[in-house]
């Protein structure tokens, strides 16, 4: 049995970069996906030490519980054949990929789930793409969803880019309209400042 069903708010929540001194409590995440699982304990700090990707774990501060983890990457949507790659031709910009935040793992520890930790989680990766869009411009983020967390992705306004038969859906969520509130909140911010 899990532990018992409690609120959890953003205020609850710490958001660590995955490290060496991780590791031990790497061992207690439980998770319904054995291959996420493994990736957290076998994967995730050597992934990042070689630049490939890098991991975020998302704890609980009142019982110091990792909650959730999130993994994510440079990438680029490809959108050449896509109604979306025909929006942006229709408007000029004929490239065949665009510049993207690719969340290539996500997981909830099994205790957690269904109480909007996967949402929060969501909700940091995009705070994650503005601060890059501030250094090198990046406007998608995107996922290669699993069948069973299509609706998940769904639910928090990502689109699916291409449909297929099998395997996973390639998914993604537009940021445009939060990096042009980001940057006008910044000038108004900017004017503040005496």
């Amino acid at each position: 049995m899990g532990e018992e069903k409690v609120k959890i708010s953003v205020e609850d929540l710490r958001v660590e970069k995955i490290s060496d001194r991780h590791v031990p409590i790497l061992m207690e995440f439980k998770s319904s996906n054995k291959e996420l699982r493994d990736f957290l304990i076998e994967d995730a700090l050597e992934n990042q030490e070689i630049s490939i990707s890098t991991t975020y774990l998302i704890f609980y501060n009142p019982l110091n519980k990792l909650l959730a983890y999130v993994t994510l990457c440079s990438d680029a949507i490809r959108v050449h054949g896509t109604k979306l790659g025909k929006t942006f031709h229709d408007k000029g910009v004929p490239y065949k990929t665009l510049p993207a935040l690719k969340v290539c793992r996500l997981c909830i520890d099994k205790d957690y789930e269904h109480r909007g930790i996967g949402t929060i989680t969501t909700l940091f990766t995009m705070r994650k793409l503005l601060e890059i869009n501030e250094k090198s411009s990046c406007r998608f983020l995107v996922v290669d969803a699993k069948r069973d967390s299509v609706q998940f992705y769904k639910k928090n306004k990502f689109q699916i880019l291409k449909s297929r038969e099998k395997g996973t859906l390639p998914m993604y969520y537009d940021m445009i309209k939060q990096i042009k509130l980001f940057r006008e909140n910044k000038k108004k911010l900017s004017k503040l400042k005496e």
